[in-house]
């Protein structure tokens, strides 16, 4: 089988290490059926073949694309440059891609789609969310509820439907939670790996980072641990299940 490439932006190894743990046990993937890059520590390899993958699955982070340039990190800007390099590869391919929270926001303006925070942005916390007729249609939600519960928490969004792209799942605050451009490209604005410990273990290591106040993190974390959410880690084995 050829290896699930993860590509993974938090500079928190605590952090990181939780994603990548969640992604593996909620995709149903062995460790070393995987590749995993950290962006953060450097550059995707010039020689990467792409093809050499079943997927790419682009993890979340804190960095923002909509950020000035003078506010992003020598990190944050390392990691930007190094997704718009990959994403032609990826459209153009129509290679199989499962970007989750900051993966959409860089599919989308990638897509030539606007990415900022003027609407949608989203407290730390649980959203409904909703199907789209197309959504019900697709083959990695057919076999979802039509409504269900999932962990957000952004400060930009997708601002309008990017060209050539399908609406799947939409949520009262925030329209574009996924979208599907081409046949295998996916993106999720909300965390398909997530349940209330993964977003303890990130509501402790960001409670400074600027979503929340930091006097409120125990009450956030309290919130996540009363929510079953568990429909959204469905997509994340479905989207494995179908490249793998």
């Amino acid at each position: 089988m050829k290896p699930f490439l993860i590509l993974q932006l938090r500079p928190e190894t605590e952090a990181s290490d939780d994603e990548f743990e969640a992604i593996l046990r909620k995709g149903g993937l062995r460790e070393s059926e995987t590749r995993r890059i950290r962006l953060d520590r450097g550059p995707i390899p010039a020689d990467l073949d792409l093809g050499a993958h079943a997927a790419v699955i682009v993890g979340g982070g804190p960095a923002c694309v909509s950020d000035p340039e003078h506010r992003k990190s020598p990190t944050d800007r390392q990691i930007e440059a190094e997704l718009l390099k990959l994403m032609p590869r990826v459209t153009e391919s129509d290679f199989p891609y499962l970007g989750c929270c900051y993966g959409i926001g860089i599919l989308a303006h990638h897509l030539g789609a606007s990415v900022t925070k003027d609407r949608y942005s989203e407290p730390v916390g649980a959203v409904d969310c909703q199907l789209t007729a197309d959504g019900r249609r697709d083959p990695l939600l057919s076999e979802l509820p039509e409504r269900f519960r999932a962990f957000v928490g952004h400060k930009e969004a997708v601002q309008s439907l990017p060209a050539d792209c399908v609406h799947l799942i939409a949520s009262p605050p925030c329209p574009y939670q996924m979208i599907r451009y081409r046949t295998n490209v996916y993106a999720t604005q909300f965390h398909p790996e997530a349940d209330g410990d993964v977003f303890e273990v990130r509501i402790r290591v960001y409670r400074d980072r600027g979503y929340f106040q930091p006097e409120d993190a125990d009450g956030l974390i309290a919130m996540c641990r009363d929510e079953s959410v568990h429909v959204p880690e469905r997509i994340l084995g479905n989207f494995v299940n179908a490249y793998r």
